[in-house]
């Protein structure tokens, strides 16, 4: 008797082999905003992110009295305020992008693909984009969380989220997940796109790139070794040894921008900003780099915040208002934000092909 070979889940209804039986799910995942920027709202959403553990890495009894009992009812009002700055009639700009990109990566990849937005924390929810996959049979899923540099707080929060709900299914397929995409070049062409429009009305005397921060326990955390991590000059290259540090794989992205923009040395500075808190974080701090710079003669800056992908609190008030702000008062006198890559065509092409590549 012939022996007849079972069909896998990649092969087609005439054995070809070249595509799969059911659909691929696509899981695109950002950080996440309040559903609104009223107060009540602000406290809920604070409340959830910070009480990750891979966000504050504290012991959850610390953590609890830290953040239901200091941070987030004293901390929601003032960031209320500047959430309805950054609000306009669309809504938060990091949900209105992420859904037109959402549309955007569905229409480019077609019938075999069903792509769902979701946020770490607060809607559309993680859980509520997974329970919809869930009921679809789909032979894999794709999980891109819109971190271009790895970090636990972030890309690693996400990786847990989706493990710990994934791990209660009774079938789950093929999962795939992009861990970062600083190297892609259409996402460094996309800033640098951006960035060109800015360069060519106006002379800038200096380039400076802000990327949010960490606290150093995390980063030391990370090196498994023990022996890499100096907050120094090991960052000076991406190798085999430091390549989940998120300190060295944001020097290693201004590297990558500062190539693609022809930036001569000397004239670029990479720091961090937002830091929570009184222990050390990651540096140079962003503000302080600031104050310093007119004093240098430094009169007119071009400011990138290539850890965000879509504009936010952190680009839109921190980097383009409050630094401006900060910049102007030390003696400059131009400054001028580079705006997040939001719906533009390249980010839809990195997103895209990180999909159908990783």
């Amino acid at each position: 008797m012939e022996a007849t070979a079972l069909q896998s889940p990649m092969s087609t209804a005439n054995g070809s082999g070249q595509k799969p039986l059911g659909k691929t799910g696509v899981l695109l995942v950002n950080l996440g905003t309040p559903d609104s920027p009223n107060v009540p709202d602000v406290r809920k959403y604070l409340r959830e992110f910070l009480m990750d553990g891979r966000v504050i890495d504290v012991p959850y009894a610390v953590r609890t009295v830290l953040v239901n009992g200091i941070i987030a009812p004293f901390r929601a009002p003032k960031s209320a305020k500047i959430y309805k700055e950054l609000w306009d009639e669309q809504g938060s700009p990091l949900k209105y992008y992420g859904y037109k990109v959402e549309k955007l990566v569905q229409d480019q990849l077609g019938d075999d693909y069903v792509v769902k937005l979701a946020m770490r924390y607060q809607s559309p929810s993680i859980d509520t984009a997974l329970d919809a996959f869930q009921k679809m049979a789909l032979t894999d899923i794709v999980v891109l969380p819109f971190f271009p540099q790895y970090a636990s707080a972030s890309t690693g929060s996400v990786y847990e989220k989706v493990m710990d709900i994934l791990k209660t299914w009774q079938v789950i397929p093929k999962v795939r997940f992009v861990n970062r995409f600083l190297e892609h070049p259409k996402f460094i062409e996309g800033f640098a796109q951006i960035a060109r429009k800015y360069m060519a009305t106006h002379d800038y005397d200096h380039f400076l790139f802000s990327y949010h921060g960490l606290p150093e326990r995390q980063i030391r955390k990370g090196d498994v070794s023990k022996t890499v991590c100096k907050f120094g000059e090991c960052c000076g290259s991406l190798r085999a040894d430091n390549q989940y540090c998120y300190r060295a794989q944001c020097f290693e992205t201004t590297r990558r921008l500062v190539k693609a923009l022809g930036i001569p040395e000397g004239k670029y500075t990479t720091s961090f900003q937002s830091r929570l808190g009184n222990d050390p974080w990651i540096k140079p701090y962003t503000d302080d780099v600031i104050k310093e710079m007119p004093g240098k003669g430094i009169k007119s800056v071009l400011a990138f915040s290539p850890a965000f992908v879509a504009d936010c609190l952190e680009t839109t008030i921190e980097v383009g208002e409050e630094y401006k702000e900060i910049f102007e008062e030390a003696g400059g006198t131009h400054w001028q934000l580079v705006e997040s890559l939001n719906d533009s065509p390249l980010w839809i092409e990195t997103v895209v092909d990180l999909v159908k590549n990783c």
